[in-house]
């Protein structure tokens, strides 16, 4: 059961009525990807939205809640760690745990460690043997 239900069915359900930001002509040339990217170009009509019919343009109103902003699909808040010390002033109950990409194997296995005894979640463990 995760944590802050509450505050992800709130962002679950403004994100259903979000429309569906797709990437302008994407439609039109299958070399162009459907991921969104902003519209540039000077006589471009959906940055100006002239026509009708077009796709919406991405806006700071389609933002989810304030309330949900930061947390993890699990309900715990995203916290970036680089080192055993970054566990430190953080909870376990609220405060889940990303570890950084440059992370090394040796650090990555005592950032786990120190993890698991402070009972935090870890979204990225990717260890093999924590013990060793």
């Amino acid at each position: 059961m995760p944590i802050n239900r509450d505050r992800l069915e709130q962002r679950s359900k403004l994100a259903a009525h979000r429309p569906e930001f797709k990437r302008p002509e994407s439609w039109r040339y299958k070399r162009l990807d459907t991921t969104w990217r902003k519209p540039k170009g000077i006589d471009n009509h959906i940055r100006k939205q002239l026509s009708r019919g077009r796709p919406g343009v991405v806006k700071v109103g389609f933002g989810g809640p304030k309330a949900a902003r930061g947390l993890h699909p699990s309900g715990y808040t995203d916290n970036l760690v680089f080192n055993p010390d970054g566990l430190n002033g953080l909870n376990p109950k609220v405060d889940g745990i990303r570890i950084g990409h440059t992370v090394g194997t040796k650090k990555r296995r005592e950032i786990v460690r120190a993890a698991i005894e402070g009972k935090f979640k870890v979204f990225n463990a990717r260890v093999s043997k924590v013990g060793s």
